[in-house]
């Protein structure tokens, strides 16, 4: 950010006000108060204080409940621009006084914006995809809990009633022709009271290639059970209602990922995210919305710092104890970078870095964060220069330790 502005407007946002601090270039307070969060009142505040010269107005969250401030300035004509929260922290530091008060940190926002512009963040038009894919993946979160929820609730019914039943059903309990089944037919003895032509036909009908096996298990199963554990009838009138939920889940999940991906299609840096293994629609939103291009880290080292996998050295004195996993850190990204190094075993390049750890002596969780380090390092290079994923080119960078 450049310092040609006349007027620096501070706002510390919050969900029914923000405090707002405009100050001059000089320093100079023009304005220190309470804003109701509503569109009159701020563009009331943006015009009186652009009568002064220009105005830049500064959030410390661009997002949430930031993002009216944000929308009223733009459509005003008025660049804005958001303080990270970490750059504040070390910022306020620099004042004097300890009270954490919402007039305090409007000030510094303002000031530092006033007379650190190299601290602040341009808040792009493209951000405006980013907070629609906020919205989206925030709700296919709720979902996926949800999701989790409901099959565990299937299974641990089957598990107090029919633990057979459960072990042949159970791990593949998200799949259409298992709930379809269970939407149907219900427990153990509904199913048993349908009969295996019936189940078959369900299955044949959503599980065209492992059917047959799904009802041999299936009737297996209920074979190795002959006594009806009290609480099976209720089972079998609650397991449908389940079934029918969780399926509802899992279609408004296929949905939002649908919505998702094409919301990415339109972003630049969607097609060199997807381009490396093990990253897909889900992955790549989450990366995107948390560290957008990467440009403001200096280095994948930072980055790799940031998401909370790279290895920490513990040292007191001249004992050494060695490397551990970092415990802090950006949990979302961890867990993004994490799961795309996991899916990405199935290629060669990703399996043969893993495999080289593990034969080194770690363990599957440790080898896997060396494998998200080392394509940290390819990432970061990716989107600082826009390029796809090249195996052939990655496989000769130093390996991340």
């Amino acid at each position: 950010m450049t310092s040609d502005f006349n007027v620096f407007l501070g706002l510390d946002v919050g969900k029914s006000a923000h405090h707002a601090v405009g100050l001059t270039a000089g320093g100079e307070r023009l304005h220190d108060g309470p804003l109701p969060n509503s569109e009159p009142k701020l563009l009331a505040l943006f015009d009186k204080l652009a009568r002064h010269g220009r105005l830049l107005v500064v959030v410390d969250q661009p997002a949430t409940i930031g993002a009216l401030p944000v929308a009223v300035a733009r459509a005003a004509g008025h660049q804005v621009a958001y303080l990270p929260g970490l750059a504040m922290r070390r910022i306020a530091d620099l004042y004097p006084g300890k009270a954490k008060t919402d007039a305090r940190d409007a000030f510094v926002i303002a000031d530092a914006a006033r007379s650190l512009p190299h601290t602040l963040r341009r808040v792009d038009l493209g951000d405006d995809a980013l907070a629609e894919l906020d919205v989206l993946v925030g709700f296919d979160n709720d979902l996926t809990g949800e999701a989790t929820r409901l099959s565990n609730r299937v299974r641990g019914l089957l598990t107090g009633i029919h633990p057979a039943l459960e072990r042949a059903i159970g791990p593949r309990i998200a799949h259409p022709a298992v709930l379809e089944i269970l939407s149907r037919c219900g427990g153990p003895a509904g199913i048993r009271k349908a009969g295996r032509r019936k189940i078959t036909a369900i299955a044949a009908a959503h599980a065209p290639r492992m059917g047959g096996q799904l009802v041999d298990a299936i009737m297996t199963a209920l074979g190795e059970q002959t006594v009806t554990v009290p609480g099976t009838a209720a089972a079998d009138l609650v397991l449908p209602r389940l079934a029918d939920s969780l399926k509802t889940v899992l279609q408004q999940r296929k949905d939002i990922a649908g919505q998702v991906e094409g919301i990415l299609d339109a972003h630049p840096l969607a097609e060199v995210l997807t381009s490396m293994p093990g990253i897909g629609v889900r992955t790549a939103a989450r990366i995107l919305l948390e560290i957008g291009d990467a440009s403001h880290f200096a280095s994948s080292a930072h980055l790799a710092a940031y998401a909370g996998i790279a290895p920490v050295t513990r040292a007191s004195g001249t004992s050494i104890k060695g490397e551990h996993p970092a415990r802090t850190g950006n949990r979302a990204l961890k867990r993004a970078f994490f799961l795309a190094a996991f899916a990405s075993l199935s290629d060669p390049v990703s399996r043969a870095y893993y495999d080289r750890k593990r034969a080194e002596g770690k363990k599957h969780n440790a080898a896997l964060i060396c494998l998200a380090r080392r394509r940290c390092d390819v990432l970061f290079a990716m989107l600082r220069n826009h390029t796809h994923y090249q195996p052939d080119r990655t496989t000769h960078l130093t390996p991340a330790a």
